[in-house]
């Protein structure tokens, strides 16, 4: 017999950085799973990825098990790491606080393409592309 999915929760947690404390420990601990399980799969799957914050899609099944799978990182997250820059700007695309290179938007765009809706990379250049006008990031030819 298949398993019962009761729940599906999405978290945002640094790569290899997952500990039973808050924020993991509040969301997850009221779903029953066993939480040193959880941070130990996630540290270990995440291990080559340290310093990015990675989003996770944890399905918990009614026998207390779960799956988990991991997304790309946040597109600003990217954003702000290749501009070197520790926030966006708060004027949105008024104020530039950043400019980035064509060739730094196609690697980001390359990193989001499996997450975005977007079939080639030219379609995910354009939306990266606008997240980093909203962030008040300019990108020069």
């Amino acid at each position: 017999m298949a398993k019962q999915v009761t729940k599906e929760i999405k978290l945002q947690i640094p790569a290899g950085k997952a500990t039973p404390a808050p924020p993991v420990g509040t969301v997850l601990g009221p779903a029953g799973i066993n939480l040193q399980e959880f941070c130990t799969k996630y540290n270990d799957a995440t291990r080559d990825k340290m310093g990015d914050i990675l989003p996770v899609l944890i399905t918990i099944y009614d026998d207390r098990s779960f799956d988990f799978v991991l997304k790309t990182p946040p597109t600003g997250f990217l954003l702000k790491k290749y501009a070197k820059i520790n926030k966006g700007g708060s004027k949105g695309s008024t104020e530039t606080v950043a400019t980035i290179t064509k060739q730094q938007l196609k690697e980001i765009a390359e990193i989001k393409l499996p997450d975005l809706n977007a079939y080639t990379i030219e379609q995910a250049m354009k939306i990266v592309e606008g997240t980093a006008r909203n962030m008040g990031i300019k990108v020069e030819e």
